[in-house]
């Protein structure tokens, strides 16, 4: 492993906004994200797949009167995120190294207000599908711990997931697709709603010509 990783490893056990394996709140938080780890009444918004925290730091700075929190398995893209709140002064964002797949050891019921996914490996092939982030799996866990209500949302460039996440959604009892659209940057009615934030990705697709997709929708 490089020296630089090593030492963004090393500063991220130190960093209070950084939950992670190793670390006495790891897994210890279900249930108080609010009043142990952002110590206000807020709401939460998770964004799953945060990779250097573009998104989660951009909701963050817009958004003060809200708690936001970047997931990601990587932990030198998790510590970027965190640098970038830092010298924002931001205090209403976090960020947690875990597994999508473990969210309920994470998160109690109804915890979550809103989650975001933004620009997810789509997973082309046909037996990867149950690693997408928008397979019914990953919405069981989804409709576990978001509130009553609640809001996801999906941004990507990648018409095929798009497809799926649409179908799959449109095809789950109980659940209502509340937007969508193959080009966000030609439906201005919609900008509104799925945030003009850029990820690195967003902008270099946008650069090439790419349509980004969105896709806002409720679990139940």
């Amino acid at each position: 492993m490089g020296r630089i990783k090593l030492k963004r490893f090393s500063d991220n056990a130190e960093r209070p906004d950084i939950v992670e394996p190793g670390k006495a709140t790891y897994q210890q938080l279900v249930g108080r994200w609010k009043s142990e780890f952002f110590k206000n009444d807020n709401p939460i918004t998770l964004e799953v797949g945060c990779g250097k925290g573009d998104y989660t730091v951009g909701l963050a700075a817009r958004y003060p009167e809200r708690n936001f929190l970047g997931l990601d398995i990587k932990g030198d893209r998790i510590w970027i995120g965190s640098t970038k709140a830092e010298a924002l002064g931001l205090t209403n964002v976090g960020f947690v190294r875990m597994r999508a797949l473990d969210l309920l050891d994470h998160f109690g019921p109804g915890e979550l207000s809103e989650i975001w996914i933004t620009f997810p490996d789509p997973r082309p092939r046909l037996g990867d599908a149950k690693r997408r982030l928008t397979a019914p799996r990953f919405l069981d866990r989804y409709q576990q711990i978001l509130q009553p209500g609640g809001l996801v949302h999906l941004k990507t460039d990648d018409e095929a997931l798009f497809d799926y996440s649409l179908e799959t959604v449109q095809q789950r009892p109980g659940a209502t697709v509340l937007a969508h659209t193959k080009d966000l940057y030609a439906s201005a009615e919609l900008l509104p709603h799925a945030e003009d934030i850029q990820t690195h990705y967003e902008k270099r697709f946008r650069a090439e010509g790419i349509p980004i997709k969105y896709l806002q929708f409720r679990l139940s």
